[in-house]
């Protein structure tokens, strides 16, 4: 009788911090964006903070927030899945992005005994070397562009702190805290983003439900200008991003070497239309992964696939992702995540 009421006791309160948690991010979401009838795209700055190195998560038509990976790479997707990480995780993430834009990022988890899982997180985009071009006036109402001859750079960067820890043994929380800066040329700013995750288990079978609030930051703005035409830069806004998902593993019976993991999202950011990601991992005998997604309503991107392997060395275990994503016309990009669980 007393296991029975302490699970009773555990679904109500997952149920309360499930509906409170939801209720949060939706105001969070409406407050970061316009009326439907206002046209979405292009109104946020810090684009950077959308890309996930992680080639796991990115394989599976990036829904990501209701994938219980178990690794230090879950603060740059649902941080609630860090909760999941034993005892100390690190991984290194790859990538190169449209236009030969290198993208890197680090993460490492360990866990604190009952209290929860700490992690610590870096990205870095560098956009390499640009060449420098001024407007030449050629009267008092027109310019053109003139190139110098010499070059910039520009970069992006984000660190973060990430705590998460199970609630119940079905209900997870999870946060992360980033310093984030910009630079092009002598131009730069700085601030900061908070992100918010839930998974919750429903007890219907390997059922479980995710919400993610990413994002989220006050508005910001260049500084450095030097350019005698320029005035002060308007606010740049953050591309707050509220996603909601479902996954269920299929094939899981005791014994069993065969595991497919399906898993369905959808996406609501405050700078474009809804997107719907569908994603899929089947995996033999824990070992040897196959993965493959697909994005709705983008604009370029559609399909990804990827494949993965988990081998130990020694008491160590090791982990090998790779994925491919398919950007039509622009490029086709490679991402590639390697890790280590002690």
């Amino acid at each position: 009788m007393e296991n029975k009421a302490m699970s009773y006791r555990n679904r109500i309160l997952g149920a309360i911090i499930v509906n409170a948690l939801c209720g949060t991010v939706l105001l969070l979401a409406q407050s970061g964006i316009p009326p439907a009838e206002i046209e979405r795209v292009g109104q946020s700055g810090w684009q950077f903070l959308k890309i996930n190195g992680d080639a796991r998560q990115a394989a599976m038509g990036g829904a990501f927030t209701a994938i219980s990976q178990g690794d230090a790479n879950g603060v740059f997707g649902n941080p609630a899945t860090l909760a999941d990480v034993g005892d100390f995780n690190i991984q290194l993430n790859a990538l190169r992005w449209v236009a030969d834009i290198n993208h890197k990022s680090f993460a490492v988890a360990g866990r604190l005994g009952d209290v929860g899982v700490v992690a610590v997180s870096l990205a870095m985009l560098d956009y390499g070397d640009i060449p420098e071009t001024v407007n030449f006036p050629l009267d008092a109402s027109s310019t053109t562009p003139l190139v110098t001859g010499n070059m910039f750079t520009a970069n992006d960067l984000a660190v973060g702190i990430s705590f998460a820890r199970n609630i119940t043994s079905k209900l997870s929380l999870g946060g992360n805290v980033r310093w984030i800066r910009q630079t092009i040329a002598e131009l730069s700013m700085t601030n900061w983003s908070f992100d918010l995750g839930t998974m919750y288990y429903t007890g219907f079978k390997s059922l479980r439900l995710a919400i993610s609030a990413r994002n989220f930051g006050p508005d910001s703005r260049l500084g450095g200008w030097s350019d005698q035409y320029q005035t002060e830069s308007d606010n740049v806004r953050m591309p707050f991003d509220f996603r909601g998902g479902l996954a269920m593993d299929f094939l899981d019976v005791e014994g069993s070497p065969h595991l497919l993991t399906i898993v369905a999202e959808g996406d609501h950011p405050n700078d474009g239309t809804e997107k719907f990601h569908l994603g899929g991992s089947y995996s033999f005998e824990r070992t040897f992964f196959l993965r493959f997604g697909y994005k709705f309503n983008y604009d370029v991107q559609e399909y990804t696939f990827g494949v993965g392997l988990n081998f130990a060395v020694g008491e160590t275990m090791g982990s090998l992702n790779y994925a491919y994503a398919d950007f039509g016309e622009l490029t086709r990009v490679h991402m590639l995540s390697f890790g280590f669980s002690f």
